[in-house]
């Protein structure tokens, strides 16, 4: 599923990635937008994030469609409304839930009323905003998220967020298993070392840098890997990037 917290285009494959875009209002809430989008990325959702009215616009006009908007009510340049409403007008159905800071009945009734689906008053659990959010997609038809991930005897567990091989818990940690689900979700394809970079940002909003992800990679092949030194599964594309390799492939 793809979230503006929202991405405008929605990737149709085995993978089921749900583009969303999430506006925020201010500087202050930096912090936690990136919380959120982060929590959202890890639930195999692709984000994108606006931060004015005017660049939510340019990302809806730019990108393919998205399959969620998730609004903040007051953005700098003007109101999450106005969003809602230009995406109304162009006859488009995307599930839209407004994020607002107060539950205040003329906000709800506006928001609702000028095509939103529907609304969290904050401060909210992120674990209340997943559970909205697929709600949503369930009621707009979109496909159920996916719960694992299976390569051979590897199996990635997406809800609990955690691995076994051979049904032996792996031990990793968090930028080890986002890897592993990079590269099992593209199996048989290379993924750029670029690729990797962009999308493997930590928590904080700190990049991970090139020696970096080296370092996890290795670690990660000393653990999935019955003899490191010769990966069968975990392989290094020299000039590219890497590739997970499917049993027999």
């Amino acid at each position: 599923p793809r979230t503006v917290l929202t991405t405008p285009r929605t990737a149709r494959n085995t993978t089921q990635r749900i583009p969303a875009m999430i506006t925020h209002s201010n500087k202050q809430k930096g912090k936690m937008e990136v919380k959120r989008a982060y929590v959202l990325t890890k639930n195999g959702y692709e984000v994108e994030v606006a931060r004015s009215v005017a660049q939510a616009r340019l990302l809806l006009a730019e990108r393919p469609p998205y399959d969620l908007l998730l609004l903040d009510v007051t953005l700098p340049d003007g109101t999450g409304f106005s969003v809602c409403e230009q995406v109304r007008r162009t006859g488009s159905a995307v599930p839209i839930l407004f994020l607002t800071a107060a539950d205040e009945e003329t906000s709800v009734i506006r928001g609702l009323d000028c095509g939103g689906d529907d609304y969290l008053t904050k401060p909210f659990k992120l674990g209340e905003l997943c559970s909205r959010i697929r709600a949503l997609l369930r009621r707009a038809g979109m496909p159920r998220q996916e719960e694992a991930l299976c390569s051979g005897p590897l199996r990635i567990d997406l809800l609990g967020s955690k691995a076994t091989l051979d049904g032996h818990p792996l031990e990793l940690t968090g930028m080890e298993y986002r890897l592993l689900c990079v590269l099992v979700r593209n199996a048989n394809r290379i993924v750029t070392r670029g690729a990797l970079l962009d999308m493997l940002w930590d928590g904080n909003g700190n990049f991970v840098d090139d020696n970096t992800l080296s370092v996890y990679m290795r670690r990660l092949r000393g653990k999935v890997e019955q003899d490191p030194s010769h990966p069968e599964h975990l392989l290094t594309i020299r000039g590219f990037g890497y590739q997970w390799k499917e049993a027999g492939e």
